[in-house]
């Protein structure tokens, strides 16, 4: 008893149970419409057994993902039940849940009380609870649930052994514990290999990217006649260089070289992932004819890139003494843009809608937004949705562009521990809060600064501020729409704007001129109405938010 009560003294403050296990959201099922005295508390030893109780429950959908608790993202399972919809659910008075790590012997114990007058909940479904569990990669679990009271001679409990997924599953390869084990680290390795005939040695010149969560590196190469390895430490750097410098006496037959990059991250430490592959061996050389053409290839190439950069220098040196002049710029190749906003407000929903169709009919550009691709939304689930999209432009020359808002800001900080932010647009759509998901998954991507380029951060001037941009987005350029809308599509593209000798230019994209054509028109009155709207109702955006305890009137009038 003196041990449940410590644990829900710990959950109660917030504080973690363990170093592995602990709950999050766990006051979101009282929120449920149609329940009255609804708490949650510790399990407690005096329960009273009944001769005749409720049948027990059915199991509901299993959910792994990863959410943000406080300073970090965690891997989360939702455990999920259902209730039988007969009519010995209006005698039950709650449900109690036990979880049990049996990979490290820790164990919860959460009791649900409540009551319920209907058989079905007000959406004429059956009644569902759920609990969201902070677990750990490949650990198993035990779960069970039985409701309350239980019966004295027969047991109703329901019971399941779950194993989570290691860090090479991409619903958890975000969370830090996966992260500090490397799932997201490609070193990128290049291999440089050649023959010093003076002084009778083989070169072999290894680079790799380095990992945020490795100090230090084991780089290795091995033949049948050879194995050399050396020990590194990136001491800050994002790439690292080794060098090994063979005596060709060594060797008697090299074809093939393989390769290998041991990495030391702070969780797997001397057990992490050893990156593999093979090199050619240019020892020994095939015949002297082969080295001469090489050799004469070589000269060649280094010829024609000198005189190319010469012309290119003299050209350059031209036109600069000339003002540089703007120049049409025709675009390639159509680009593929994914939308991520905060749904703020009716009227700000129809600016973002407003900028798609304008990005897609005179930008020649493909957009991808929640409101629009719907249909693969409903299949795929959000989180699957935004992860294959952003595996899908993560491989590409696509971007992803983050619309800044105060919901953007508000969401930001209610994810590093502010309360919680409910807006009202949000609580009416299908889908709900969709820019914390996005959130949760894109932010340890953008931060990653190889990944920077894939990112662009923009608010619309006038409606919006810099300030309404979180503080991970402020290492990276923020451009204002509409005035910066030309240099935002050119990074697009690609392309900068700037050149040596030139300035390119898209006609019907500045500031003056974009709302020329039918959807740039389209899109300069939404705007101009939010600001109408700001300016008679200036606390709009306090008026969009919503408590708790206004979150079951809202969901009843949708």
């Amino acid at each position: 008893m003196i041990h449940m009560l410590f644990l829900w003294l710990c959950l109660s403050a917030g504080l973690k149970v363990s170093s592995s296990l602990w709950i999050l959201h766990q006051d979101l099922n009282c929120t449920q419409s149609g329940l009255t005295h609804c708490t949650i508390k510790n399990c407690s030893d005096e329960r009273v057994a009944v001769h005749r109780a409720p049948v027990g429950p059915e199991w509901g959908p299993e959910i792994v993902t990863v959410e943000f608790d406080k300073h970090r993202f965690v891997p989360v399972f939702r455990v999920t039940w259902k209730l039988m919809s007969d009519a010995g659910i209006l005698s039950l008075s709650g449900s109690e849940i036990t979880i049990l790590d049996e990979s490290a012997n820790q164990s919860i114990c959460v009791q649900f009380s409540y009551k319920i007058h209907q058989q079905l909940n007000p959406n004429h479904e059956r009644w569902t609870f759920s609990l969201d569990v902070v677990v750990q990669p490949k650990h198993t679990y035990m779960v069970s649930v039985i409701n309350l009271p239980q019966p004295q001679h027969e047991d109703y409990r329901i019971s399941k052994t779950i194993t989570l997924p290691g860090c090479d599953d991409r619903r958890i390869q975000t969370a830090l514990v996966c992260l500090e084990n490397g799932s997201l680290w490609v070193p990128h390795e290049a291999a440089a290999t050649s023959v010093d005939s003076e002084n009778k040695k083989l070169l072999v010149t290894i680079g790799f990217k380095t990992a945020q969560y490795s100090e230090r590196y084991q780089v290795s190469i091995q033949s049948q006649d050879l194995h050399f390895s050396k020990n590194i430490s990136k001491e800050n750097g994002t790439s690292l260089n080794v060098t090994f410098e063979i005596d060709l006496w060594q060797i008697t037959h090299c074809d093939t070289l393989l390769l290998s990059i041991q990495p030391f991250f702070i969780r797997c430490k001397n057990g992490c992932e050893c990156h593999k592959r093979t090199i050619s061996c240019p020892y020994p050389p095939r015949n002297s004819i082969t080295k001469s053409v090489v050799g004469l290839l070589v000269v060649g190439c280094l010829f024609y890139l000198l005189w190319r950069a010469s012309h290119k220098d003299s050209g350059n040196t031209s036109s600069s003494a000339a003002k540089e002049q703007p120049v049409g710029f025709q675009v390639q190749m159509r680009k593929r843009v994914l939308i991520i906003y905060s749904r703020d407000h009716p009227l700000y929903k129809n600016i973002v809608l407003k900028l798609c169709s304008f990005l897609a009919t005179k930008c020649g550009t493909e957009v991808v937004l929640d409101l629009l691709d719907s249909a693969r939304l409903g299949v795929l689930g959000r989180i699957q949705w935004l992860d294959w999209h952003r595996e899908q432009i993560e491989s590409s020359s696509d971007k992803i562009l983050i619309l800044c808002s105060p919901g953007v800001q508000a969401k930001w900080r209610a994810m590093c521990g502010d309360k919680r932010v409910f807006l009202r647009e949000e609580v009416h759509s299908p889908v709900g809060d969709m820019l914390t998901l996005a959130l949760s998954l894109l932010v340890p991507h953008f931060i990653r600064s190889a990944s920077y380029e894939k990112y662009i951060v923009a608010y619309f001037d006038g409606v919006c501020s810099e300030e309404d941009v979180p503080s991970p987005f402020n290492m990276t350029v923020r451009y204002k729409l509409m005035k910066q809308f030309e240099e935002l599509f050119f990074r697009i593209l690609d392309t900068e704007k700037h050149e040596p000798g030139r300035v390119n230019h898209i006609e019907g994209l500045s500031q003056d001129d974009y709302h020329q054509c039918p959807t740039g028109r389209a899109l300069q009155d939404s705007i101009e109405a939010f600001q109408a709207y700001q300016l008679e109702h200036p606390q709009w955006f306090e008026e969009e938010l919503l408590e708790t305890s206004e979150l079951v009137d809202e969901e009843t009038c949708v």
